[in-house]
């Protein structure tokens, strides 16, 4: 199947050009949180998207739908416009939606439970639990486009967003639908989850330098840079897309899945589970190891996932991974939870389509135990084919996908 549309929507720009060309420019979305007040938190910072007007809800919406199923809206929009897609023209029970999230509408959970300590039973709102239901986003994306195909979420921690591009590759490839919305909506920028990230020391302390925080693969790296976000991609037939004279951005052309079994908030210190995920991908698109030309990581900036990642590409790339360039774009993005590996499709998608490796910022002293060729503060010109983006999860998900040309 093929990808006709992407709706990017980051701390960092949204719509395909803004968000592309602020990775070619190197530009950090990480700042002081303004979305409430962070005063007594260990970290301050975080990646926050500002959405135009034309994409913000509007005063009802806002209030009768949680932050994450707002970002979900403004992506599929973006991902239709981009696709050139009128729904109305098609038969919409031949499309589907995918919306992948780790905390759902945790910040609407979070505002309830306080309303209910406070002040009791009778303040909290009739729509507080369908605000606050992981599957809210898709549902609305669904409800939003009159879509009555096959809807679903996917809830695997940071692998939901790439999990939820294989559940709408697997609805087209078993003729459930010709079209999918598919992708990632994370609004984890609350309290309780600064809190929760911080006090298991996995958030980077720099919080007076906050564009210089995430440093995925650098060997003073301290951890990740929470953020929200949220990108859908337009997945077609490839019969279809050409059926409608649709742009075709790339092709997705394989995928591999695996879970560690080995500790549900680290990593497999070898990264077996990882390496596995991408050896099945690489079968999947029929791929040797030489082919891939790019490797989108997962990149996080914490010590553990980071070493855990190289060892896994090494492992599964042999000789080829000292050659293939790999770069981290949470250095710009911040780490979107389960929208990341929407997020960070929408960037392999576009690399290929530029023929240019993103940069990775911040690796003023790249950890020289990682073993790989990682892209630094500037983008690399190259003749992409073949790309492979890893998803790696709490939990012991992981998911990788291979896109082509």
């Amino acid at each position: 199947m093929v990808v006709t549309g992407v709706g990017p929507v980051t701390p960092i720009g949204t719509g395909r050009h803004d968000f592309w060309q602020a990775q070619l420019k190197g530009v950090s979305g990480i700042r002081a949180i303004t979305r409430f007040d962070a005063t007594g938190l260990p970290v301050r910072i975080a990646g926050e998207v500002d959405l135009p007007p034309g994409l913000a809800p509007g005063r009802r919406e806002e209030l009768a739908t949680d932050r994450a199923t707002h970002l979900a809206l403004a992506a599929a929009r973006l991902a239709l416009d981009d696709a050139g897609l009128d729904l109305t023209a098609l038969d919409r029970d031949r499309v589907g939606v995918a919306i992948g999230t780790g905390a759902g509408g945790v910040g609407s959970l979070e505002r309830n439970a306080r309303l209910l300590q406070t002040d009791g039973p009778r303040r909290i709102g009739a729509r507080s639990v369908v605000m606050s239901m992981a599957n809210a986003p898709a549902a609305n994306v669904a409800i939003a486009h009159g879509i009555t195909g096959p809807s679903t979420s996917v809830v695997t921690a940071c692998a939901s967003g790439a999990e939820a591009l294989v559940t709408a590759a697997q609805m087209i490839v078993s003729d459930e639908a010709d079209v999918v919305l598919a992708g990632g909506a994370e609004a984890p920028v609350t309290a309780l989850i600064v809190a929760g990230f911080a006090r298991a020391g996995a958030l980077s302390g720099r919080g007076g330098e906050p564009a210089a925080a995430s440093r995925p693969f650098g060997a003073d790296r301290d951890g990740f840079v929470l953020a929200e976000g949220a990108a859908v991609l337009v997945l077609e037939s490839e019969e279809h897309a050409r059926a409608r004279g649709a742009e075709v951005l790339a092709v997705l052309a394989g995928w591999g899945r695996t879970s560690d079994a080995h500790h549900v908030a680290g990593p497999h210190p070898e990264g077996a589970g990882a390496a596995r995920a991408i050896r099945r991908a690489l079968r999947s698109a029929g791929w040797a190891p030489s082919d891939v030309s790019y490797v989108n990581a997962h990149g996080t900036g914490t010590r553990y996932n980071d070493d855990a990642e190289a060892r896994a590409l090494r492992a599964a790339l042999g000789e080829a991974a000292a050659h293939v360039p790999v770069s981290a774009t949470k250095s710009m993005t911040g780490h979107a939870l389960g929208a990341a590996g929407a997020v960070e499709a929408v960037a392999s998608v576009l690399a290929l389509r530029h023929g240019t490796v993103p940069p990775t910022l911040n690796l003023d002293s790249p950890d020289p135990a990682i073993g790989l060729d990682v892209v630094g503060a500037e983008p690399r010109p190259a003749a992409l084919r073949a790309v492979l983006s890893d998803s790696f999860a709490f939990g012991g998900h992981n998911v990788v996908l291979a896109f082509g040309t």
